[in-house]
């Protein structure tokens, strides 16, 4: 299964903010969209980095409260993995794993088409495991 299957779901909506928006504002946003983290982008298509409540607690350890005036440029994870809508849900799960991300933008072409987090990958994991297990007991009742 793909991250395709996920985005035709949940839908293609990315929030986004730019280098220059502080963190005060950043954290404000991620509270009232109920999420975890932001795509930092200039045009709202082009990905420049990614802003977690991660980096915003480890901002908050080394700057203190100083830290809501400072720009999201100044925090933000740089280096930002992405996957295509193509990507196998195996492969999201090992980049997940392997780089302690929660959030992957879904990218193709240089523009950005979604965003999945670690709890839509469960979520889909823990539906393919139900249907699975239905079959099975389908397979078990119709042997019987």
């Amino acid at each position: 299964m793909s991250i395709r299957s996920i985005l035709k779901g949940k839908g293609g909506k990315v929030v986004t903010v730019t280098p220059s928006t502080t963190i005060g504002m950043a954290a404000q946003r991620l509270r009232l969209e109920r999420i975890g983290a932001v795509v930092v982008s200039s045009d709202g298509k082009q990905i420049e980095g990614i802003l977690s409540e991660r980096d915003i607690v480890h901002g908050l350890t080394e700057h203190g409260s100083a830290v809501t005036e400072m720009p999201v440029s100044a925090l933000m994870s740089h280096k930002v993995y992405t996957c295509r809508p193509d990507t196998e849900m195996r492969e999201v799960m090992r980049l997940m794993t392997s780089h302690r991300i929660r959030h992957l933008p879904v990218a193709e072409n240089s523009v950005m088409l979604g965003i999945v987090s670690i709890g839509d990958v469960v979520q889909n994991r823990l539906q393919d495991m139900e249907l699975e297990a239905n079959v099975l007991h389908d397979v078990i009742v119709a042997r019987a």
